[in-house]
């Protein structure tokens, strides 16, 4: 192995460089030193610089001269974790053939594992010069490094215990998304010196919250290192969502009170050892650095033309997703980068399973969107990440980005049809029973296909884009003034109704209102075949004054209120969740399609009207009809040994008070009344008739029994 000391400069003498090996990518502490590898295809030289222990003094440039095929590598003996590095990559700077190297920028590692500091804005972390009148064809030739974060050696080693993946199946699954810091800054039983941090999710009083809310998946917000935007700094706003990703292995500093790794994986086993799974939400559709005039921070500096996918003009970018890049997963080598940052958090943080953002951009080829493209073949014959859980936002902005019900198993999709279909029938709209009949099934006209479960939906009212539940029954108009773009952003139509009053107010008539609407939603997403996704703080009424947009809102607006919590409707979330658990029926893995079972000839599902007639095709066209009842049982693709005797009725009753008929019961049997949201207190109650009155605006449930019989 040839030794390189002859190329240390003076402030390195005593730590031999020797030339180390390709993989694996990064910096990897091997006992006696750290091997460095980073890929770069087009580079013509590639330079490593070490720091000094707080990141200001740049001590070391070493010279990485030897490359296998595309990795740029070598070893330092005597560093260890700690260390503070970043690159500088020469090569040539022509913008109109795809190539932005910039030997004066500071490269964080694609592979970092940990970032000390943050980006500080300033106009020398651009590789152009900011004002000339060539604007990204320009050079700037100022030292970016003082205002860069550095990439730091980690110890990753973690005394996990018996920590073991609590494998939950998936048609037991509640997700519960939320925001690391979102979530617990307020709180007023989590300590301040962690509030709003990685541990701060997993301590007591939020392990308590989370057990009696009786969910079973936290998904978080990114928590991939990421920036925030120089428009919101100079607006006194920051990122608070989290996406906008500038290193897909570190964890996201700001939610750290030590700021080391051990954190985030304290958090997680300690979140195993509750039940609870651990879901991260990963955006590898694009990177912080924004378009042809974003800063130069990695990816751009070290080989542009292979990270990010180009125009034809080669000088600019591809944007299916608004974010002015998009990153180049079809190259086999940020393929590479994307599969080890998955199989990094799965192997190394122990996480259960990722949600994909903006996933239809990984899935896009040259042709178009490919359910077998390279990505989703990567992933799913990967023995580590196909066991995970997978979850798609399966949309983007690019050409054909609309993709729901097209990925293949075992992916998940978040089902946006769903939250609107049902927000649009609470509001009164026309014609929706019938689209009502599509969600609660797991909407099968886009699902049952390929091998796929009812569990493929994850149905979702509200989630962390768009109005909270107390603000979709508080508003109907969006208030994003807050977020400095004059309320353009944000979506218009949120299908949402204030009950006669915009925005907060005391009255106790629209204060029921409101109420019983946030129940009926509820109500309606734990009663839907699928996997529900109850939004962090709908639980206690947080409100986010109407604000539909809130990524940057780093304060009391995009953090749950915990001050004043609405306990009755927490525990009315408790109620449903319970009632899930205690009815199979409610969370089947295969759809329903009214067939008649083997097992005894009934179909597994019946649509009524109130009066318990079957509609007609009439009917599922009548705008005047707003009663839905149905019986759920068993599916007919059940398995007999799989069977359950279970069996639900359920009135969805969005109009005024209605008589309904319940149907018949088998001698021994009765109907027992599960839920009402207008008493949502009410225990169960065993019916001794068969026509009940259905209260206006409500969701009724009622479960199969055998009579009890009295003592003699």
């Amino acid at each position: 192995m040839r030794d390189l000391r002859s190329d240390i400069p003076a402030k390195l003498k005593g730590h031999a460089l020797s030339a180390g090996r390709p993989h694996p990518l990064g910096a990897t502490f091997n006992g006696e030193g750290v091997n460095f590898a980073v890929f770069s295809a087009r580079a013509e030289k590639v330079e490593l610089c070490l720091f000094s222990a707080d990141g200001s003094e740049e001590r070391a440039r070493i010279p990485l001269n030897e490359r296998d095929g595309d990795i740029w590598h070598v070893h330092v003996a005597g560093l260890g974790p700690g260390t503070q590095y970043g690159y500088r990559v020469h090569g040539p700077y022509k913008p109109d053939d795809g190539h932005r190297f910039n030997p004066n920028k500071l490269l964080i590692d694609p592979y970092a594992k940990q970032l000390a500091g943050r980006l500080k804005w300033h106009d020398a972390v651009m590789g152009y010069c900011v004002g000339d009148t060539r604007g990204d064809l320009s050079f700037d030739r100022r030292d970016s490094a003082p205002y860069v974060p550095k990439s730091v050696v980690a110890d990753p080693s973690f005394d996990w215990g018996d920590d073991k993946p609590p494998r939950i199946r998936r048609s037991d699954v509640v997700i519960y998304e939320a925001h690391v810091k979102g979530l617990t800054r307020t709180h007023p039983d989590i300590a301040p010196d962690i509030a709003g941090t990685y541990r701060a999710v997993a301590s007591e009083p939020m392990l308590e919250h989370l057990t009696k809310l009786g969910v079973t998946t936290v998904e978080l917000l990114p928590v991939h290192a990421f920036l925030d935007d120089r428009f919101l700094i100079n607006r006194g706003l920051r990122n608070f969502w989290g996406y906008q990703s500038i290193g897909f292995f570190a964890p996201e500093p700001r939610y750290m009170a030590k700021g080391e790794l051990w954190e985030f994986q304290t958090m997680v086993r300690r979140l195993h050892a509750a039940g609870f799974e651990v879901v991260l939400d990963v955006v590898y559709n694009h990177t912080g650095e924004a378009n042809e005039l974003g800063p130069t921070l990695a990816f751009r500096g070290l080989d542009n033309a292979s990270y990010y996918r180009l125009a034809d003009d080669r000088r600019h970018y591809v944007n299916d997703t608004g974010t002015g890049n998009t990153l180049n997963v079809a190259h086999p080598m940020v393929l590479k980068m994307v599969m080890d940052s998955l199989r990094y958090w799965v192997e190394v943080c122990h996480v259960d399973g990722f949600r994909f953002d903006l996933a239809t951009v990984l899935a896009r080829e040259a042709h178009g969107f490919d359910p077998n493209g390279g990505f989703l073949d990567a992933i799913r014959q990967d023995p580590v990440l196909a066991q995970c859980r997978l979850i798609a936002e399966p949309w983007d902005i690019g050409p054909g980005g609309y993709q729901l019900g097209s990925w293949p198993h075992p992916f998940t999709e978040w089902n946006d049809r769903f939250r609107d279909g049902v927000r649009m029938f609470w509001r009164g709209d026309d014609l929706m029973t019938a689209d009502l009949s599509k969600r609660l099934l797991g909407s099968a006209d886009e699902f049952d296909h390929s091998g796929r479960s009812a569990t493929a939906s994850v149905n979702f009212i509200t989630a962390h884009d768009g109005f909270t539940a107390e603000d979709l029954v508080s508003f109907t108009l969006k208030r994003n003034l807050a977020n400095g773009e004059g309320d353009r952003d944000g979506k218009n139509e949120n299908y949402s109704d204030n009950m006669g009053v915009e925005g907060p107010t005391r009255d106790p008539r629209v204060r029921a209102a409101r109420d019983l609407r946030k129940r009926n939603l509820l109500a309606t997403l734990f009663l839907s075949q699928g996997t529900p996704m109850l939004l962090a703080g709908d639980e206690i009424g947080n409100s986010q004054g109407g604000n539909n947009n809130a990524y940057a809102q780093d304060n009391e607006t995009g953090w749950i209120d915990w001050s004043d919590p609405d306990m009755a409707l927490c525990r009315f979330v408790r109620r449903l969740t319970a009632m899930r658990r205690r009815h199979p029926v409610l969370r089947q893995r295969l759809f329903l399609h009214s067939r008649p079972r083997t097992r005894d000839g009934l179909p597994d599902l019946f649509w009524r009207l109130p009066d318990g007639t079957a509609p007609t095709e009439a009917d599922w066209k009548d705008p005047d009809w707003r009663t839905l009842c149905v019986e759920i049982r068993t599916s007919s693709e059940t398995p007999d040994y799989a069977a359950s005797d279970d069996v639900v009725f359920a009135v969805f009753n969005a109009s005024a008070e209605t008589m309904v008929k319940l149907p018949e019961c088998p001698e021994g049997m009765v109907w027992e009344a599960i839920l009402d949201t207008t008493t949502p207190e009410a225990g169960p109650n065993v019916l001794a008739q068969r026509t009940i009155t259905a209260p206006a605006q409500s969701v009724l449930a009622f479960a199969r029994a055998p009579v009890r019989k009295e003592p003699e």
